[in-house]
């Protein structure tokens, strides 16, 4: 059972929020422990997976960067240990921000950091908006559809957690 089939939502990159808490609470009283102190082993370790699982699929349902993750694995269009290939051209725009990071390791120059900070920030920005473009109404496509977005998604990811190592990159050098 998927995260989604457990709170009975459809598969969305923003599922309702509300519906995630109402859901969680519920469970979190239907299936907590100590209901099923009488019951068999077997009873108390299936409630105990179930409170388990819900735990988790809270976790992941409310935090965007988690489901849009899990969403991409339960679609089977990422997998664990990947070696995506991000397209030349995001390579080659990133190219002049390394560079400058790089520059900074040998010559610290807080106002330049703070330029490239605000560089990155204006690409993940961008990215967040694409990103938005791709997934708001996902659940409405139909299979065809969602096909085409899913692979735009997946490439908006990988760009993402891109641009995320070189801020922490910067990060560590002005630490």
């Amino acid at each position: 059972m998927n995260y989604f089939e457990l709170y009975d939502l459809p598969v969305s990159f923003h599922p309702d929020q509300n519906v995630v808490k109402q859901q969680f609470y519920a469970l979190s009283k239907k299936y907590h422990p100590d209901f099923y102190i009488n019951e068999s082993a077997e009873k108390q370790e299936e409630v105990l997976e179930l409170s388990t699982l819900n735990n988790k699929a809270f976790q992941v349902l409310k935090d965007p960067q988690k489901v849009l993750q899990y969403v991409l694995t339960l679609k089977e269009v990422i997998a664990e240990g990947e070696n995506y290939i991000l397209p030349q051209s995001f390579l080659m725009e990133m190219m002049d921000v390394n560079e400058a990071i790089m520059d900074l390791q040998f010559d610290p120059d807080p106002k330049k950091a703070e330029e490239i900070k605000q560089q990155i920030s204006d690409f993940a920005q961008n990215l967040d908006q694409e990103l938005a473009q791709y997934t708001q109404g996902f659940e409405a496509l139909d299979d065809e559809q969602q096909t085409s977005q899913l692979a735009k998604i997946k490439d908006i990811h990988y760009r993402s957690k891109y641009l995320h190592r070189l801020q922490q990159s910067l990060t560590k050098i002005n630490n």
